[in-house]
């Protein structure tokens, strides 16, 4: 299931990625405009600040904005960040992988097969999807 974190992530994202001329958007006005609590967005925006999505400027006009074009930003990138590993278990990620305690052979586990089909699935939306793609619909 998809977190609050993330979901909020992405509504904040999709709305800074309207904006015209990467004009810094305050908090609050993200937070009104998208209904999130502003301090829970405060922490969503300062993460995806500290890994390079977004830019932000203080005092009067201040705010946040995109520093990459919304075209360059993957949902593979933003899924990993915000909800962490992507596969469902962690015997098939990509990027997290843990052997799990109860499976004595992955090459005949059932749940491992069809959670790879599940992750591999996803994975193909995410890395065909960008930001700019989440703003055109």
């Amino acid at each position: 299931m998809l977190s609050k974190k993330t979901k909020y992530g992405l509504k904040a994202l999709t709305y800074l990625a309207k904006q015209e001329d990467k004009i810094p958007v305050s908090i609050a006005t993200i937070s009104q405009s998208e209904n999130i609590s502003l301090k829970f967005l405060e922490s969503i925006l300062l993460t995806l600040r500290k890994n390079g999505f977004l830019g932000s400027k203080k005092g009067k006009g201040g705010g946040y904005y995109l520093i990459k074009e919304s075209s360059e930003i993957q949902m593979t990138d933003v899924m990993r960040i915000l909800e962490g590993p992507i596969a469902m278990v962690p015997c098939v990620s990509l990027n997290f992988y843990e052997k799990c305690d109860d499976c004595p052979d992955e090459n005949t586990c059932t749940v491992h097969k069809l959670m790879t089909q599940v992750r591999d699935n996803t994975l193909q939306i995410f890395r065909n999807t960008t930001l700019a793609d989440l703003t055109n619909n």
